[in-house]
């Protein structure tokens, strides 16, 4: 199969209390998933300026993306059906409050990211259905410090 290159930033967002946001997907063709904020980089971006952009777009927040502090290398189908073979890089942030805007998700994303929701790490490893990365409880041990 085929797969299209989709260089992707993300962002794992960290609310005062040290929880961590999650989307709800609810895609046609497959189960439901939970997904930290972020997305593919548009043509001519870096993953700092792209990390910075998805932020504003999903959650309202206009927030420094710091410094990367993991990569991925993962193959999946989108939502829109395209299998792609990603290099996602990851910004972990910490929002002033946990209050956000999702007023600039685009048609798609008001279709399928069908809501949100605070995790705090126990809440996460009780979590009964996927989410991605899955080692995102141990990306948070590892750099909350680090955080912005």
């Amino acid at each position: 199969m085929t797969r299209a290159e989709r260089p992707a930033a993300r962002i794992i967002l960290l609310d005062p209390s040290g929880r961590v946001l999650l989307f709800r997907f609810d895609p046609d063709d497959r189960p439901p998933f939970w997904c930290t904020p972020g997305g593919a980089l548009d043509p001519g971006e870096d993953y700092p300026s792209a990390a910075r952009r998805e932020l504003r777009e999903e959650t309202g927040l206009d927030l420094d993306p710091g410094p990367e502090i993991a990569r991925r290398q993962v193959e999946f189908i989108t939502i829109e059906g395209v299998p792609v073979s990603a290099d996602e890089r990851y910004f972990l942030i910490r929002a002033p409050g946990d209050a956000i805007d999702t007023g600039g998700h685009t048609a798609l994303e008001q279709r399928v990211m069908t809501r949100w929701r605070w995790f705090s790490l126990a809440e996460l490893a009780a979590l009964d259905e996927h989410y991605f990365p899955e080692d995102l409880a141990e990306l948070i041990a590892q750099n909350a410090g680090a955080a912005q």
